[in-house]
């Protein structure tokens, strides 16, 4: 076994690889750019190495800075993540060169796996089922759209070295071909440093189903179930579970014996993803192979119970793998929930920033749920604007589907990140939304359910009434600390009084106190509109999280101070609660409500980033749809269109600046 490994990636992959090295007593030592100084996986490993400024293009994708890092540490092997240099062959090969393992597969898999091109000739002569496509040289957009009217529409146009969704557009006629097709390979070429793009046929209702594989050096190869990632956006990842509730036995074993096929026919070595597309009657296509550990593979642990990076470790230190086909078994439901930097009430674009408070959810088994956190920030920490937005993956498992997504419901209402925008309230309205919960998935779940974006949710009437019982629970708790003792609550002060109002949002709720004291811990029989229940919770004044039970009911939800109210997030609804007396209910009502200033005559940038290209000029008249400029962040490339017709009287930004959220790009007239 390995005495010391050098990790040649950053956050919470890095942070997920120490956790195993060290418990299988391993030394780690962690490299780290300008921007990760402080960075958590540095603060976790035995050692850390500098290995160059912030960009990825001068640390992290440098191959001689890794091998120059592992000779000056000694360290035997180079475990990498996922991204960055995970599926390169050649540095596969140069480490192989210079006496050191790389805990992954061989340069020969990489290579005929790495490219998707590649992958499905390999896969088509192999007898995997795959997709009908075109797999050779696609010169331009012209001979993109030639190609494509021969497949039929619609279409996937995919980078070649592609993954995590860059490089990749959906195509249903040909003007999309060519905007596509030009932005796929410009993506390409700026993520992956190659700008070849490939064409298949896009299957409508797909269902996004891998099948994980483990093989070893002596020809032993198992398949570890399945995982359902078809929740998605712009083809990335959002959610995903273990096993899918899509499957049968019978198409789980063929999808599983078709991977494992295909894992031998590359001499496959160490841990490995095959992802296919499953249309509406369970026919499988080939998609490709991932030679890598994936973003999710914690589902697939929680439900095997078997650590996939040990298993890779032992893998390339040369070990046979301990287990046979027969030995796996799927026990229980694991559900994780990618947690991004990014606004779900502006079309998910990408938020940078310091964490000012980071509180996930307590890790661990309680009864029946296990919750597993993998990140790698903390409270304090920067998210900055060079690397992946993904900021932790949140993991639940339970006997039963249903009940991990309860649980995942319960984690993520308790997940606290403040001083950055984030995807907790999608990701909690998702675990309600009746077609997730029944399992009717597709890869365009989001832009069926969500086609106008993600907007602030309104409570109904069981939700307003569960509210308003934590803002008054809050609001009396608070008072109960004001006044410190508890002869001094009485009606005369109002702290006390019977009769209230709660405004949830733009909803003003009856309440009225059926007990006519404070406790504490808090339990009180209310009458919210005309409904008895009791409230009861421990919550304490500036606790960010409010746990207890509203008629029974088991809540979680977070609570933050505003302006004369607070704000409770809740199962995906954000609300601005304020507590009132009823004379003062009735003055509120009152009150004017303050518009937001006008902005229709100017294109903002929606987040910070940099100008990749303006592509109107003054004076030009553009129609609705068209491009007006070209923003990339967080490694993906945003295109701003107009959502009028319209006429450009200014234009305040130019290629290559780099603009703050809100700045002017340009003005209309």
């Amino acid at each position: 076994m390995f005495k010391k490994i050098l990790i040649a990636n950053r956050g919470e992959i890095a942070c997920r690889v120490i956790k195993t090295a060290r418990r299988m007593g391993i030394v780690i030592v962690a490299v780290y750019s300008d921007a990760d100084r402080d960075a958590l996986h540095v603060e976790m490993a035995d050692e850390a190495v500098n290995i160059g400024p912030a960009a990825a293009s001068e640390s992290y994708l440098v191959a001689e800075k890794i091998i120059a890092a592992c000779k000056a540490t000694g360290a035997e092997a180079v475990h990498p993540g996922y991204g960055f240099l995970s599926e390169r062959a050649a540095f596969c090969a140069e480490l192989e060169k210079q006496g050191i393992v790389f805990i992954g597969p061989k340069p020969k898999a990489i290579m005929a796996m790495g490219d998707k091109i590649e992958s499905k000739k390999f896969a088509n002569a192999a007898g995997v089922s795959t997709v009908p496509g075109h797999l050779g040289v696609i010169e331009d957009a012209a001979h993109a759209e030639v190609i494509s009217g021969g497949i039929g529409y619609p279409v996937m146009i995919k980078a070649s070295a592609g993954g995590g969704g860059k490089g990749m557009r959906i195509a249903w006629n040909e003007a999309e071909v060519r905007d596509g097709f030009e932005r796929a390979r410009s993506e390409a070429k700026s993520s992956f440093g190659d700008d070849r793009v490939f064409i298949e046929k896009f299957i409508v209702e797909p269902r996004h189903i891998e099948i994980q594989v483990l093989a070893d050096a002596h020809g032993n190869v198992v398949y570890l179930g399945e995982r359902e990632c078809s929740i998605q956006r712009r083809n990335q990842k959002v959610a995903e579970e273990a096993p899918s509730p899509f499957l049968d036995e019978k198409t789980r074993k063929a999808m599983g014996e078709q991977s494992v096929a295909l894992a031998k026919a590359v001499d496959y070595q160490s841990a490995g993803t095959v992802e296919f597309i499953v249309d509406r009657d369970r026919n499988f296509y080939f998609l490709e192979m991932n030679t890598r550990l994936q973003v999710e593979h914690p589902v697939t642990e929680l439900v095997t119970g078997i650590d996939l990076v040990e298993q890779m470790i032992r893998v390339a230190a040369g070990e046979p793998l301990p287990l046979a086909q027969e030995d796996i078994r799927l026990d229980g439901w694991a559900i994780e929930s990618r947690l991004y930097a990014e606004d779900p009430y502006r079309n998910f674009l990408p938020s940078i920033g310091r964490l000012t408070r980071y509180r996930p959810p307590a890790e661990g088994r309680t009864g029946n749920v296990v919750v597993r956190n993998d990140t790698g920030v903390f409270e304090g920490a920067e998210i900055s604007m060079y690397y992946d937005p993904m900021i932790a993956k949140l993991c639940t498992w339970a006997p039963t589907r249903s009940e991990a997504i309860e649980a995942m419901g319960r984690a993520l209402d308790g997940f606290v990140v403040d001083g950055i925008e984030h995807n907790v309230p999608f990701l909690a309205a998702l675990m309600k939304h009746p077609r997730w919960r029944e399992g009717r998935l597709s890869t365009g779940f989001i832009a069926e359910e969500y086609p106008n974006g993600f907007a602030p949710m309104k409570p109904d009437r069981t939700e307003e009434a569960v509210l308003a019982a934590i803002a008054l629970s809050a609001s009396l708790i608070e008072a109960n600390r004001r006044e410190r003792f508890a002869d001094r609550l009485h009606a005369a002060s109002g702290a006390l009084r019977e009769h209230w109002v709660v405004k949830t949002g733009d909803n003003h709720v009856a309440v009225r106190l059926l007990d006519g004291l404070v406790t504490i811990p808090f339990d009180m029989e209310m009458a919210i509109e005309g409904k008895n229940m009791s409230v009861v919770t421990d919550w304490r004044p500036g606790d960010p999280v409010w746990n207890g039970k509203v008629g029974g009911r088991d809540i979680t939800a977070q609570i933050r101070p505003v302006l004369n109210g607070m704000r409770i997030d809740w199962q995906g609804l954000s609300v601005t609660a304020k507590v009132f007396s009823p004379r003062h209910a009735e003055l509120d009502r009152l009150m004017p409500v303050k518009l937001p200033p006008d902005t229709s005559k100017l294109l903002l940038c929606p987040m910070p980033g940099l100008v990749v290209a303006i592509a109107v000029a003054e004076g030009q008249e553009v129609k609705a749809g068209e491009t007006l400029a070209i923003v990339e962040a967080m490694k993906m490339e945003n295109v701003l269109r107009a959502d009028r017709d319209l006429v450009v009287s200014k234009i305040n930004a130019a290629a290559g600046e780099s603009l703050a959220v809100d700045a002017v790009i340009m003005e209309f007239a």
